[in-house]
């Protein structure tokens, strides 16, 4: 382009209208800078920065023009980037949380303008920790974007979702209709998003614990709504998840209430609170105890019995369930050891898995020490996991399985019949029990779908060589069902309570009578 005239240059439109102002700059300050539009060859535009500055011979008059210019194409592409990423989430494509508090700020706005009401639901999706530690995080970060699409889909009314941080998300209802609309969204909300969803082969279920605030019936304020829709959330998550809950007065109380228990369990933990009871388990076939269930307990100094229902759900959530599971699993095997070395009948111990246990990655190798130091022939041993936990991850619950069944160990899948597992998973998944759900047998004495599904499952079960355990057996009638059915053992309160260590010896040793 040396000697060329710039007039002569090609150029766009956008540069042919700037130069009336070029020229008079060059002109007058002999320089010129600034961004244009321009054309490619093929046509395309993009921005460019031009930079002219002008020489001048011995005379004073214009030699020529010297330029620089540059292509800003990537630059741009980086600031609109920075700009997106300022206000929507990467990973999912939501607002994010920067983006969903200028939202929540304008309805509020709107609200105290027009008399209109808004209401926010904070969603947190349940267990999801512990399938990013097990499956990796390229399957949640896919599972996070599937989970997202859902939320979309399943909310056309909704006037913001936002991803806030990892595995929470926040809906925002501008002018909800009633109490009872939000009760039916998030109704059908749990149940989409409950669905089975597949993921690199993975066959997962996951819920979500939500909760609702509303402005202006639960609060005034922004922050005030914000943390009260945080709060129900946090009591939808302690009731066990897959369920949401309205804020009320009440649940703040219970929040610190739930606190308190967390530190004191703590100190349980550390102070050796806790104890170990065993619930027998009958053999129809012999009409002897074969077994026991081993069942933790809290005796707090100051409150008492603490039921298990209010600290099982907490310790998981806080991380302690791994050293309570491991100080019961312990205590169960030394004790069924002491029972043989007083002379007692031998039975079998169940200790019950959490889903915690099996993603550490270290079940095996604590069984297999525990069996070593207490002497117990793995026999004796019983694991069992919730039916609803198979759904986590079958594949690293098939692997752990087999590799406990070759230790000795016998596995029972527990609660069956309440969860969303397939049939299929009894075939691949290594047990040697299956135990009925005592909602279940509940009605059994009423006869109807309880009974046909009670001796449905013990048919399929016995078809598969397992065995099968009946829980929460209370009233003769039930136990007479369930000989007839040919069921193999039973537990509950028609049989006995849960008992300390004594109480059981004290059980085994009547029968030696």
């Amino acid at each position: 382009m040396l000697g060329r005239n710039v007039v002569d240059l090609p150029c766009s439109r956008d540069a042919r209208r700037h130069y009336p102002v070029i020229h008079q700059a060059l002109e007058q300050h002999g320089s010129w800078q600034g961004e244009l539009v321009e054309a490619r060859k093929n046509g395309e535009l993009y921005p460019q920065w031009l930079q002219l500055n002008v020489v001048r011979d011995t005379r004073g008059n214009i030699s020529h023009i010297v330029g620089f210019f540059a292509d800003l194409s990537a630059r741009r592409e980086s600031e609109e980037r920075m700009r997106y990423l300022t206000h929507y989430d990467e990973l999912t494509g939501l607002a994010n949380r920067s983006l969903f508090r200028e939202r929540l700020r304008e309805a509020h706005q709107r609200m105290r303008q027009g008399g209109r009401s808004l209401a926010l639901v904070h969603i947190n999706l349940d267990r999801f920790k512990l399938l990013n530690d097990s499956l990796g995080h390229d399957v949640a970060d896919q599972l996070l974007q599937k989970m997202a699409r859902r939320l979309v889909n399943a909310l056309p009314e909704a006037d913001t979702i936002a991803r806030l941080s990892g595995d929470e998300f926040a809906v925002l209802f501008d002018a909800y209709g009633s109490l009872s609309s939000l009760t039916r969204v998030a109704t059908r909300l749990s149940a989409k998003l409950r669905l089975p969803i597949t993921v690199e082969g993975h066959e997962l279920v996951v819920s979500a614990s939500m909760g609702i605030s509303m402005l202006p019936d639960s609060a005034r304020e922004i922050p005030a709504l914000i943390s009260q829709a945080n709060i129900a959330m946090q009591h939808a998550k302690h009731l066990g998840g897959n369920n949401f809950q309205f804020y009320t007065a009440s649940l703040q109380a219970s929040t610190l209430e739930r606190l308190q228990l967390e530190n004191q369990l703590r100190k349980a933990v550390e102070e050796r609170q806790l104890k170990v009871f065993y619930q027998p388990k009958l053999c129809l076939a012999t009409g002897r105890l074969n077994a026991a269930e081993a069942l933790v307990r809290w005796d707090h100094p100051d409150l008492g019995r603490v039921p298990p229902g209010d600290f099982i759900g907490l310790a998981e959530e806080i991380g302690l369930i791994g050293p309570i599971g491991e100080f019961v699993l312990r205590q169960a095997c030394w004790q069924a050891c002491e029972w043989q070395r007083q002379g007692l009948p031998a039975i079998r111990v169940s200790v019950n898995l959490s889903v915690h246990q099996l993603r550490q990655g270290k079940l095996v190798s604590l069984v297999r020490s525990v069996l070593e130091e207490t002497g117990l022939a793995p026999h004796f041993l019983e694991l069992e996991l919730t039916e609803s936990h198979l759904l986590d991850s079958v594949e690293h619950i098939v692997s752990t399985f087999q590799q406990l069944r070759d230790l000795g160990v016998k596995l029972a899948i527990d609660d069956f019949g309440t969860g969303y597992s397939s049939l299929s998973y009894l075939k691949r998944i290594p047990v040697d029990y299956v135990k009925i759900d005592q909602a279940f047998i509940r009605g059994l004495s009423e006869g109807g779908a309880d009974a046909a599904i009670t001796r449905a499952i013990i048919a399929m079960a016995h078809g598969l060589s397992l065995k099968v355990v009946a829980e929460g057996v209370e009233h003769p009638g039930q136990l007479a069902f369930l000989k007839e059915q040919k069921c193999d053992e039973v537990q509950g309160y028609l049989i006995s309570r849960p008992v300390e260590a004594e109480g059981l010896a004290a059980l085994l040793r009547a029968e030696t009578l």
